[in-house]
């Protein structure tokens, strides 16, 4: 089965890209596999104090999956895979890719506030030409309807 890896973040482009890798992976009989990242920067405290806010940052990950998770499972049929992984975003979600032989397109949404992309869009383009698996980048200022005739 092919999966549309798709990153969960706080960014407001993470839900057109959840958007999208659902119609997807709906209508090409894929999965969605989700991906987020903790990055070390957090927890350069305390020993103890460092845990806790992993823990913390693990249960708001979790709790913010499991919307986009209901959300899939009630409108698409998907039952999507929830993965938490701790570094650096960019490396992590390339060792995501080359451990999940199963993941055949990384989709990420570009930031629509005039900026740039994002930070996540910017560094992994530089390198798509040498990506194990296309990149589709999902504009942020899609509305649900345009999304559904593209997908």
């Amino acid at each position: 089965m092919r999966k549309f890896l798709v990153i969960l973040d706080d960014s407001r482009e993470c839900l057109n890209a959840m958007r999208f890798a659902s119609l997807r992976a709906e209508h090409t009989g894929g999965g969605v596999e989700v991906l987020s990242v903790i990055p070390p920067e957090e927890f350069n405290h305390w020993i103890g104090v460092g845990d806790i806010m992993r823990e913390e940052a693990r249960e708001r990950i979790v709790a913010h999956f499991e919307v986009f998770a209901k959300w899939m499972r009630d409108k698409h049929g998907l039952e999507p895979h929830l993965v938490i992984r701790e570094g650096e975003p960019v490396s992590e979600i390339l060792a995501q890719i080359s451990e999940d032989a199963e993941i055949g397109v990384l989709v990420l949404g570009a930031s629509s506030e005039g900026k740039g992309p994002g930070p996540l869009v910017t560094q992994l383009t530089r390198s798509a030409g040498t990506l194990p698996v296309p990149v589709t980048i999902v504009p942020g200022d899609l509305s649900k309807e345009q999304l559904e005739g593209i997908a």
